[in-house]
């Protein structure tokens, strides 16, 4: 081999090298799987529902209708849970023509009591795909999640049909032109969870129906970068150091 020839092979072995832990670095994740909600009454959280225009009213009573009941999907919990308090929240809705209807289930934080608004829980890391135990009885609606990003835009996510009978685990992935970093420090930029919706089909009855959700899970990576003055990309540690201080 020519000398010349030597030493570019030698340089292109340095510079794989040299660059492997900044690659590896850069692609390094920590996949968690987080609970969101377990929708047994028991969050920070109270789940209201809205509905569409349709939805039944009378002078008795108006849909839809929620409320914490104690049944859960047995492959999660098992068969006998004597003495605990497991239980799942409950959608009874009707509407009184069918149609494309929604239903929309968003949380409020418990805190601010009964007349509160809407709230949004923030999703740690950046997400990688969500799912939602739903009790269906074959009905031919489907489930959409809302995702907020940092941008303020909000991002509807079809979690899946529930056209089918009993529990089962819906699961969707959070597609990868949803935004959950930025070029700019801080990089970290992830989402928010806005309310999940259901829609009707047209050709499906809508006179009165049920449907259950228990155990909303995420799972998400929650790596970050650590670099000299990391502490100073973060938000909280940069609010405090400038309180206080003199300004020119």
């Amino acid at each position: 081999m020519k000398h010349g020839s030597f030493k570019i092979v030698c340089l292109i072995i340095w510079v794989c090298i040299t660059a492997l832990p900044a690659f590896a670095d850069e692609n390094t994740v920590d996949f968690t799987s987080i609970v969101l909600e377990s929708f047994d009454g028991n969050s920070d959280y109270v789940w209201k529902t809205d509905a569409s225009k349709f939805a039944t009213k009378t002078d008795e009573e108006s849909y839809p209708q929620t409320a914490y009941v104690a049944a859960w999907p047995i492959a999660v919990f098992g068969y006998n849970r004597e003495g605990e308090d497991i239980k799942s929240l409950g959608i009874h809705g009707r509407f009184d023509r069918r149609g494309y209807n929604w239903i929309d289930v968003y949380p409020t934080l418990a805190a601010d009591g009964e007349d509160a608004g809407p709230a949004e829980i923030p999703i740690p890391g950046r997400i990688q795909y969500m799912d939602l135990w739903v009790w269906g009885s074959n009905l031919d609606f489907y489930i959409e999640v809302y995702l907020r990003d940092f941008q303020g835009v909000v991002h509807g996510i079809r979690l899946g049909n529930i056209g089918y009978a009993g529990w089962r685990n819906l699961r969707a992935n959070v597609p990868t032109n949803i935004r959950q970093s930025k070029r700019v420090l801080p990089s970290y930029a992830g989402l928010s969870f806005v309310k999940f919706r259901i829609w009707t089909q047209p050709t499906e009855k809508v006179g009165d129906f049920y449907i259950y959700f228990k155990q909303f899970k995420v799972l998400t990576d929650t790596f970050e970068t650590l670099f000299d003055g990391d502490e100073l990309a973060n938000p909280d540690r940069v609010q405090e150091l400038w309180t206080g201080v003199t300004t020119n």
